[in-house]
Order: C-alpha cells, then sequence, then structure tokens
C-alpha cells in the first residue's frame, strides 16, 4: 500500500500536534506549515514530519508548500486549521486588524483547498478538512471577526462539498463547540471531568473523517464536550 501523506496548515500545538501525531502513527508521512516553523522543532523530531514555513494568506507561499508536497508525490488529506480573531466591541475594532483576520481564517482556507483540490481532481481522490468553531454557526459579542471568518470558512466548505465530492474529493468541516484542553488547563478541574475537548478525541474524528466510506460521507460534524450546552 502506498504512503500516505497528510498536510496541516496552521500547525502548532494542541490539535494540530494531535492531528500530526495520529497521522504519524497510521505511517503517513506528515508536512506541517506554519509561519513560524521554529516552534515546530520538538514536534518534527517527535513525529518525523517535515515543517515548512507558510503564511496562508500568501497565493505563492501556498503555491510553494505544495510545490514541496508534490516532490514528494501526491497529497491524501489536507487539513485547514489556521484561525485569526482581532477582539473586542465593534466600535473600537482596527479595520486592519479585522481583514488580517478574516484573511486568516477564510481567504487561507481558500487558497489551500484551491491547490488540495487541483492535485486531488487528477488524482482522483482525497480529503479536505476545515476546522470550524462555535462562530461558524453563532455570532458572539465581542467576536465579530471570528464569526465573519469562520461563517465564510463554513460556507467555503459546503459549496465545496457539493462541487467535489462528485469527483471523490471528501470535504468535512468540523465544528468544536467548546475549549480544547491544554496542558495544566485550569479550566479542566472546574468543569469536571472531560469538561473540554481532549485534542487526541478531535484528532481521532479527523482521521476517522478521512476513513469514511465514500457511501457514507459526512460533510459537517459538531464535537462537543456532554456537559457543553447547545
Amino acid at each position: 500500500m502506498a504512503t500516505e501523506r497528510a498536510v496541516i496548515v496552521g500547525a502548532g500545538s494542541g490539535l494540530s500536534a494531535a492531528l500530526a501525531r495520529h497521522c504519524a502513527k497510521e505511517g503517513m508521512e506528515v508536512f506541517l506549515a506554519a509561519r513560524d516553523t521554529q516552534k515546530l522543532a520538538a514536534l518534527v523530531s517527535e513525529t518525523g514530519a517535515t515543517a515548512i514555513a507558510c503564511d496562508a494568506t500568501k497565493a505563492a507561499d501556498v503555491e510553494r508548500l505544495f510545490a514541496a508536497v508534490d516532490a514528494a508525490g501526491g497529497v491524501d488529506l489536507v487539513v485547514y486549521n489556521a484561525s485569526g480573531r482581532a477582539r473586542g466591541p465593534i466600535v473600537d475594532l482596527d479595520p486592519a486588524a479585522v481583514e488580517q483576520a478574516v484573511r486568516v481564517t477564510a481567504l487561507g482556507g481558500f487558497l489551500v483547498a484551491q491547490q488540495a483540490a487541483k492535485r486531488m481532481a487528477k488524482q482522483g481522490h482525497g480529503t479536505i478538512l476545515f476546522t470550524g468553531a462555535s462562530a461558524s454557526v453563532k455570532g458572539y459579542p465581542r467576536s465579530s471577526s471570528f464569526a465573519m471568518g469562520k461563517f465564510a470558512l463554513r460556507g467555503l466548505a459546503q459549496s465545496l462539498a457539493r462541487e467535489l465530492q462528485p469527483q471523490n474529493i471528501h470535504v468535512g468541516h468540523i465544528v468544536i463547540d467548546g475549549g480544547i484542553a491544554k496542558d495544566a488547563d485550569p479550566r479542566a478541574n472546574e468543569r469536571g471531568p472531560d469538561g473540554l475537548l481532549d485534542p487526541n478525541a478531535i484528532a481521532a474524528t479527523y482521521l476517522s473523517l478521512h476513513r469514511q466510506p465514500r457511501s457514507a460521507w459526512a460533510w459537517e460534524i459538531e464535537l462537543r464536550p456532554w456537559i457543553e450546552t447547545f
């Protein structure tokens, strides 16, 4: 069986690291894309992944990322995990900061999906997964820029699912509805057992989506702790 290749964009600690570890355990060749690759040194050493510097809001950077993956062979799984946020009341927000946040969350998703789709369409298979949030379906106060970007990303995923799934390309959008646990996170004890999402459990769900038989593909799934309100 040929080696699968996974590209994780917006790589860092937490969910991205858990995804890298799960993909590596599955025998995949892993590529991690981030603006700052120095922060990925330990994860690269642990997983054997390849780190590539990439600003997902720049088309040239994204093209270079996928060109590097091309040198290794085809790409089977692409996860877009990058996002941006400018917090605060709308009357105080800096328009430039809002523009950058939306570019990272939404435009970057488009640029990455475009390069992935070009390759997957030629090879006749592949999976593209987008990381959403509660803000993908519900706008919160003082978080308008995040809602704008995540709503747009969800729209992109829904459109691409309809466009690409007939070409045997599985497109999925995962709504992360709740806080993701981090090492020594005090909120975990405050909320009780499994009060926050375990990044390893989330990663396992991403891999299960990638492995879904095409006779029963899910385009969207919501993940939340058992105590999280709807």
